[in-house]
């Protein structure tokens, strides 16, 4: 199946463009009736029509026009001038190639990915190269954030034949969209980057190939056999125990990187060693060592380049071992995921400097993620311009010294090159990546001075570099809202309010969430997508898992039973629409979505969790608070059906283990009733926030109306009353509660007793 090396020997003639040149205004002037126009044109015309066009700015340079100006996707539009005849991925394209005979090119990326970029430029943005593709090939752009299903399908594709992935994706399609070659990058010929083999000539050869030997088509048949077999896994058997969180943690423990953290190897990314899991198995088994793993790699984390020193958030991943070499990238679902992470290490440790990066992480998030009517966008790019005019990875955010001694003091200067390790040659072609060389605490020891004082000139030094910085030309940013990874800042912002007692934070979550519930759903349907006023693709599991999660943290941190009534009505749909009930677990896909080779059920976390393993998480709080043992049963099937895999491979599913831990538990039921809205509560959320409590669910609300409103959804409200017309809180387990206190002290201690781990329900 594998051997399509070998088939791929012979060349292929080249010959012109199709189309008719014509005249259009700059690539920044389409408005929407001109786009509406070229849309009745391309139907019109018919698939064929390709138009090449002339640019009419002050150099008179030739761009081109292709479909993908009429999508809304950042990715798309970047490819909407290439001389690529680009289709949108759809039945047009898959038709034109059967009735043409030509195999289809499909080529999967995202718009801050630096090694797109390159294809681009290299090979997309190569005339030879695109009039070879538009003769021979019916090329396919897919937008990887805004398809998720497409791009985990032929990613699988992929690895099986390479034995690894990765983007820009390339793949060699069958008129049917069977896969029967793939890749990743290609340089564009021979010789270049120092491969034999360049993506023009295996352009040739693979038409060639396809052409004249049908083993290409049973190649591709086995090949979606192995997709298929992958991707829609058997259910397993039994009941996942607390056997399976002993044997990840001795797995993470023999593969952790003593000296910085994390895995050993490199590259380091921040998902490959779970720190929420690492704390959840150290309360549970209370085991020291890790809780140290936990703590350590976000140490290093922290006072590495990979976090940006200067303006907060966290890149995308390190190429070292040290985490001090980021791949510039900024991802939301990254920072989002890390911020919960040190908030778990903040409740554990109560070090300052944890709670610091919260803080930093969601003041940038704020500050340059945040769009005009409160969603957040997606990324921001590795690469940006330099004074030259060449895009240079990581150029935003690296310094020289002359560049840091311009805008700083002498004092200030010398603190932050001792600090981040500034040298003259710097680390990164003659630039400093700046990361924690020496700490302030051994420094001012050295100096015999406060630490607090150097902190005070620090913050005063890195105000003007970030003031600086501004400045210079920004990252890309591609300004999608995607649900999804909404979902997951939303939960972020929450929890972060919530556990700090800090009301922005939840107003924020607010904001976002109604932009979401706003934009992106009707009729108890969600869509993928937002980007300029335009919303793309049904949901997928993704979008409303981590959205009812978010509504739920939502909840606990306002009260307001809006999000928690949404959230019953998101996961009514997930039913409907996404859940397996002969099997138990959820498809990636709704039962009503485009029919494609197979329909996935995820059965792995990596950098996003898995939407089955946040839905049986979210199903174990709906039971919690509504008793309803329906919402257990439909977790344990879930569990059931990946008991096999969380036996004999839980690192694969490190989220999923949280959902282990939750049904083997016995959660605490929080309530708090105050006289007034919200009246008196901060005393004992403050106590709420110093203590972790892996599983818990949390209702603060009124006394009066709405105690039976509430109870009509959450039973253990009823009844509940407060003492003394003071802030009261209960704290109960399995539903009974242990007397009501207006005591905060009280209530910590009531929340501190362990509760009977271990034992099933």
């Amino acid at each position: 199946m594998l051997s399509l090396v070998g088939l791929v020997l012979i060349g292929i003639t080249v010959s012109g463009f199709a189309g008719e040149p014509r005249v259009l205004p700059g690539a920044g002037q389409f408005d929407a009736k001109l786009l509406a126009a070229l849309a009745r044109e391309y139907k019109a015309r018919g698939p064929d029509y390709h138009p090449h066009t002339r640019h009419l700015d002050k150099n008179g340079d030739a761009i081109y026009t292709n479909r993908l100006l009429l999508e809304s996707s950042p990715y798309l539009l970047q490819h909407a001038h290439n001389p690529v005849n680009w289709f949108p991925w759809g039945d047009e394209a898959f038709e034109v190639a059967r009735r043409t005979g030509k195999p289809v090119l499909l080529s999967i990326g995202y718009s801050t990915c630096h090694w797109c970029h390159v294809m681009e430029e290299e090979s997309f943005e190569d005339e030879e190269i695109a009039r070879y593709m538009n003769e021979n090939y019916v090329s396919i752009k897919v937008d990887r954030e805004e398809r998720p299903d497409l791009d985990s399908i032929y990613m699988t594709a992929v690895i099986a034949i390479n034995g690894r992935g990765g983007w820009p994706m390339t793949v060699w399609l069958t008129a049917d969209r069977q896969p029967f070659f793939g890749g990743s990058y290609f340089p564009a010929r021979d010789g270049d980057r120092g491969v034999r083999m360049g993506f023009l000539t295996l352009l040739k050869r693979l038409r060639s190939a396809y052409d004249q030997d049908p083993q290409i088509r049973e190649s591709a048949r086995q090949l979606v056999a192995v997709i298929r077999q992958d991707m829609a896994p058997v259910p397993g058997a039994g009941e996942p125990q607390t056997d399976s969180l002993r044997k990840a943690l001795k797995a993470y423990g023999r593969a952790f990187d003593p000296v910085h953290g994390g895995l050993r190897g490199a590259p380091k990314f921040p998902s490959a060693l779970p720190i929420r899991f690492l704390f959840r198995v150290a309360d549970r088994f209370d085991d020291p060592a890790a809780r140290r793993m936990a703590e350590a790699t976000l140490d290093e984390m922290a006072r590495g380049g990979i976090y940006d020193q200067v303006g907060g958030g966290f890149h995308r991943y390190a190429t070292d071992a040290a985490w001090r070499v980021p791949h510039f990238e900024k991802m939301l679902y990254d920072n989002a995921l890390l911020v919960l992470a040190y908030l778990d290490g903040y409740q554990v440790t109560k070090r300052p400097d944890f709670l610091r990066v919260i803080r930093e992480t969601l003041a940038y998030i704020d500050r340059d993620m945040s769009a005009p009517g409160g969603g957040f966008y997606a990324a921001t790019d590795a690469d940006s311009l330099a004074p030259s005019g060449q895009r240079e990875e990581g150029r935003f955010f690296t310094w020289t010294q002359a560049e840091m001694k311009a805008v700083l003091t002498p004092a200030e200067y010398n603190l932050a090159a001792t600090h981040f390790g500034i040298t003259a040659d710097g680390g990164l072609e003659g630039r400093n990546i700046l990361y924690v060389a020496d700490s302030l605490d051994d420094i001012a020891k050295r100096a015999g001075r406060s630490e607090r004082e150097l902190q005070s000139i620090l913050d005063t030094a890195l105000v003007k570099l970030r003031r600086t910085r501004e400045n210079r030309v920004k990252p890309s940013r591609d300004e999608k809202i995607l649900t999804a990874w909404n979902g997951l800042m939303i939960t972020a912002c929450a929890r972060a309010g919530l556990l700090l007692n800090d009301p922005e934070y939840i107003r924020r979550a607010g904001r976002a969430a109604s932009f979401i519930m706003q934009n992106l759903y009707d009729k108890g349907r969600l869509q993928r997508s937002y980007t300029n006023g335009r919303v793309g693709a049904n949901g997928y599991l993704d979008d409303y898992v981590f959205m009812i999660r978010a509504l739920l943290d939502l909840y606990e941190a306002t009260g307001d039973l809006a999000w928690f009534t949404r959230a019953l009505a998101l996961d009514r749909t997930v039913r409907t629409h996404f859940e397996d009930d002969g099997h138990g677990a959820w498809f990636l896909t709704s039962d009503d979505h485009e029919t494609l080779l197979v329909r996935e059920k995820p059965e792995r976390d990596g950098v996003l969790p898995s939407g089955n393993s946040v839905e049986i998480v979210n199903l174990l709080r709906l039971y919690e608070f509504t008793t309803d043992e329906t919402y257990r049963r439909r977790a344990l099937a879930g569990l059931k059906f990946f008991a096999d895999k969380l036996r004999d491979y839980p690192t694969a599913l490190s989220e999923m283990l949280l959902a282990v831990d939750a049904f083997h538990a016995n959660p605490k039921e929080i309530v708090i009733i105050t006289p007034g809205p919200r009246s008196g509560a901060d005393l004992f959320l403050e106590r709420l926030g110093d203590i972790y409590l892996a599983n818990r669910v949390l209702t603060v609300l009124t006394a009066g109306g709405q105690v039976k409103r509430q109870a009509q959804y959450i039973p253990i409200v009823a009844g509940k009353k407060i003492l003394q017309n003071r802030p009261t809180a209960y704290v109960c387990e399995r539903w009974i509660c242990k007397l009501p206190t207006t005591d905060p002290a009280e209530f910590s201690r009531q929340l501190q007793r362990k509760a009977s781990a271990g034992a099933n329900r």
